[in-house]
């Protein structure tokens, strides 16, 4: 990709074009989300992170790369969460994160308080479905589920 592209109301952007090497690469700011916080983290094999909570925001977090281990409270609950696994965690809720794995290990934190908005998704006037195979594809789909088509 090679940068970040803004549009007039979206951004799209690699992990590649927020920065390099282990540490945080903010995405917030360079995509202009402004209703929570969010950052990628890439974390060195063999490396954790300090013990933290926070006062008010909760926090989910998705492991898109290696095996992280959650630490919570005092050390006694431990999590190993690999590739696709997610983890809520509390705002006053100690934790730590290390990577257990033999590579880099690669988060997303999303992190926000005050409450869900709600299933407030519309299709556009003149529009019928919001999901739906696109024209080339060779798949077709049932009411709530995909198939491939023979």
């Amino acid at each position: 990709m090679g940068e970040v592209v803004n549009g007039e109301g979206y951004s799209v952007a690699s992990l590649d074009d927020l920065g390099e090497g282990p540490g945080f690469r903010k995405i917030r700011s360079p995509l202009g989300v402004t209703a929570f916080g969010v950052n990628a983290v890439v974390i060195p094999a063999g490396i954790e992170s300090g013990r933290h909570f926070h006062d008010e925001q909760e926090e989910l977090y998705f492991i898109h790369q290696g095996e992280l281990e959650f630490v919570f409270g005092d050390g006694e609950e431990r999590h190993r969460v690999g590739p696709g696994g997610i983890v809520r965690v509390a705002p006053n809720t100690v934790r730590q994160l290390r990577n257990v794995g033999d590579g880099d290990a690669i988060y997303i934190c999303v992190g926000g308080k005050d409450g869900y908005v709600g299933r407030d998704g519309r299709v556009p006037e003149g529009e019928e479905n919001r999901a739906r195979p696109i024209a080339s594809s060779r798949c077709r789909m049932r009411p709530g589920v995909w198939t491939r088509k023979s």
